[in-house]
């Protein structure tokens, strides 16, 4: 018998190419069977990604001041961090569960509080979920369609917006994305245990931003009882089994914070009945969607920066430049995939794939078009990794079917190239005031891209035609998001409480309703985002941050944090504190609390440096109606706690008037702030309100240096009849 001789590798193939690489080179270059370009593209996608998510990231300051108030309490105290509390007291928590704050505490007690320690944190989490769809669509539809992908996925413009900002949705989004890999790598193997981890993962996903987490669970549960292998039983089995562990990695915190007592924890905040339930199944939840405020009996509409919900919403004025680029791509794609797998065995895993990802697109574009409840432009940053995907995956397919199929799929590609084309001049031309030369561009490649293609497929001309179109498509389909990205990258400080992408529109806030519509809050918008904001504030007249309020906007009263005149012989404190300039928390000048100010407002330096020098031993500097002037207290004075009664929006009936007693005579609180309207949502602690105004003392202004004059840099405080602010002094 002879033996069997294997014959050596030609020069250049992928085995010998493979010969004696080290992990090092693995790393850059990739593994031996994989395209020389690979693994370079790979890295060059992820750099791009670093470099529109991180240039310039330090000019975002405290970014949303709301949930760098609750990171910095979370550094100095590990309750705080545990609960998500916005103080160090633990007399509220933020609106949101508490993982995307663990993510920025980490770092921030590793490093120290600042902005890159608090945002780089959330950059590297939108970079990462580059790199994991990358890795999604490579292991099913190869290198092409992944690095196509990862290109749409780094340089949408709202992805990019909220990857530089301290909102939650980069670490949503990441999960999410980590999910779906391992939901396909379920659907692939047949094994249970990658199941179990996109369960696990998209319970994480929901400590991050609770019910927007389980969007992507129909796309899943569709693409893994259609295609995973294995028996009806099997299948239905494992879900069983995933079902327990997403219920358990959902609501292990939930249970923790709702079973203890309530005198012994904060406040849930945005809650009506003080618990993470109610905060689920209300503010966060099916309020979302109705527009109710949420909790049971809960009403008001949701105020929302999207436009008229309805069919057309996603490409409005507001929201069109921010992430409809590649939808109408995406979806021709989608179809013209899955018609092309046609009657293919039920476990193919490409068919499999458009599904999850088909699904994920459709539920959250009619989610997103018919919310009546709050909404920002930055909620749709969840609907970047399926369109990238689409693009990728299904670009690639109805690219093949044109080369090889019959003329009838010849017209499917130029079609989606045209469209497209057509759609992103539109956006450009919306502009008022971006580069005029961008949109003639993307016409002419894309008029090139199709004629290549054309004359490539019915001329029978040799291959490089094929390429040289493809590749005049793809630049023509991302030149406007790349304009927008770019633009957002390096036009300084994004609006921290509602990021959002590229030049003006002319949208505003509540306006553009069908394509084309306008509307505005406080004028026009460079990138969406209204103009004459300080920093990453949020809107004219007071540092807004966090999520809008339901409801709408009350009017407030004019903004000057005052204290009236203090009777003669109150007793209350009279020694001046430091005098200074400036507003405490960045907030903008005239801003004070209390529903003055507009969105918010701040105390004025010399009203800190005076609660600071009178603390006196108390848990908390300050109590104030809502957080909109605390968070700027806890971050001006280093993370010192300071009450916010209503939490964010002034809204919450957090404080009871037992309560504040307590405080007040267990030496606790020795200051209130109390101001006209209460904060955006009114004064839903109007007891406990009532309690200070009819038995403190109120604090003369001119004992902390106030004045009765302002100016552009500097917020004073004046001691008028007319202040609708005052500090009130309560013994204990």
């Amino acid at each position: 018998m002879s033996a069997h001789v294997t014959a050596p590798p030609t020069a250049g193939s992928d085995q010998l190419r493979g010969q004696g690489r080290s992990l090092l080179q693995r790393i850059f270059l990739g593994r031996e069977t994989a395209p020389r370009w690979a693994r370079p593209a790979l890295w060059g996608v992820l750099l791009l990604a670093t470099a529109v998510y991180v240039y310039g990231l330090g000019e975002n300051g405290d970014a949303n001041s709301y949930y760098a108030a609750a990171v910095l309490s979370g550094t100095k105290s590990w309750s705080s961090m545990f609960f998500g509390s916005l103080d160090t007291g633990n007399f509220i928590t933020v609106d949101k569960p508490p993982f995307a704050l663990w993510v920025m505490e980490v770092s921030c007690r590793i490093f120290g509080f600042g902005t890159w320690q608090m945002l780089l944190p959330i950059a590297a989490c939108g970079i990462a979920a580059v790199g994991v769809l990358y890795s999604a669509v490579r292991r099913v539809f190869g290198h092409t369609a992944a690095t196509v992908a990862g290109l749409v996925m780094a340089l949408t413009p709202i992805t990019v917006a909220i990857t530089r900002d301290n909102n939650p949705d980069p670490v949503l989004v990441l999960l999410t994305v980590s999910a779906a890999w391992c939901c396909l790598e379920a659907i692939r193997s047949g094994k249970l245990q990658p199941l179990v981890w996109s369960a696990v993962l998209v319970g994480f996903a929901f400590n991050t931003k609770m019910l927007q987490a389980y969007m992507v669970l129909p796309a899943f549960f569709l693409a893994y009882v259609w295609a995973a292998r294995g028996s009806v039983l099997k299948r239905v089995r494992n879900l069983l089994i995933a079902g327990v562990a997403l219920v358990v990695s959902s609501g292990w915190w939930m249970v923790i914070v709702d079973s203890i007592p309530k005198s012994d924890r904060p406040f849930v905040g945005s809650s009506t009945k003080d618990t993470v339930w109610d905060l689920v199944t209300g503010y966060n939840g099916l309020a979302r969607i109705t527009g109710n405020s949420g909790g049971a009996g809960g009403g008001g509409g949701g105020a929302n920066f999207g436009g008229t919900a309805g069919i057309g919403r996603l490409f409005n004025s507001i929201l069109g430049g921010q992430i409809s680029w590649l939808i109408p791509f995406a979806a021709i794609a989608l179809v013209g995939a899955l018609v092309l797998r046609g009657r293919r065995r039920r476990t193919d895993l490409q068919r499999a794939s458009y599904l999850l990802w088909g699904g994920w697109l459709l539920t959250h574009y009619v989610t997103f078009s018919f919310a009546s409840g709050t909404f920002h432009p930055y909620y749709t940053t969840m609907l970047a990794p399926a369109i990238a995907a689409l693009t990728g995956a299904g670009g690639l397919a109805i690219f093949r079917a044109f080369r090889v199929r019959s003329a009838a799929w010849a017209w499917v590609l130029p079609l989606g190239i045209a469209v497209s084309a057509v759609w992103a001049i539109v956006l450009l031309r919306r502009s008022t005031s971006f580069d005029s030369w961008l949109w003639p561009t993307i016409a002419v490649l894309a008029v090139a891209a199709v004629v290549f293609l054309l004359v490539a497929r019915f001329g029978r001309v040799a291959g490089p035609l094929f390429t040289v179109g493809a590749a005049a498509a793809l630049i023509a389909l991302l030149a406007g998001p790349a304009a927008y990205a770019a633009d957002t990258a390096t036009a300084g400080a994004v609006n921290g409480t509602n990021p959002s992408s590229g030049p003006s529109t002319g949208g505003g806030f509540g306006g553009g309703g069908a394509p084309g519509g306008g509307g505005g809050f406080g004028g026009g918008l460079r990138g969406e985002r209204p103009t004459g904001t300080t920093g990453g504030q949020g809107f004219p007249g007071g540092g807004q941050t966090g999520e809008m309020p339901t409801g709408g906007f009350p009017g407030g009263g004019d903004g000057a944090a005052a204290g009236g005149g203090a009777p003669t012989g109150s007793g209350a404190p009279t020694d001046s504190g430091a005098a200074g300039s400036g507003a405490a928390g960045g907030a903008p000048t005239g801003g004070g609390f209390g529903g003055g100010g507009g969105m918010g407002g701040g105390v004025s330096t010399q009203m800190l440096s005076y609660l600071e020098a009178h603390q006196d031993g108390a848990t908390w500097l300050v109590a104030t109606s809502s957080a909109q002037t605390a968070d700027g207290i806890i971050l001006s004075s280093g993370g010192k706690a300071a009450i916010a009664m209503g939490g964010f929006t002034g809204s919450d009936p957090a404080m009871s008037v037992a309560q504040i007693k307590e405080y007040i005579s267990s030496g606790k609180l020795h200051y209130v702030l109390v101001g006209g309207g209460g904060g955006m949502g009114g004064d839903a602690n109007s007891a406990a309100t009532a309690y200070v105004t009819s038995t403190c003392t109120v604090v003369s202004a001119s004992a902390y240096g106030g004045t009765s004059s302002t100016s552009s840099s500097t917020t004073s405080t004046s001691d008028t009849a007319n202040s609708t602010e005052k500090l009130y002094y309560c013994k204990s």
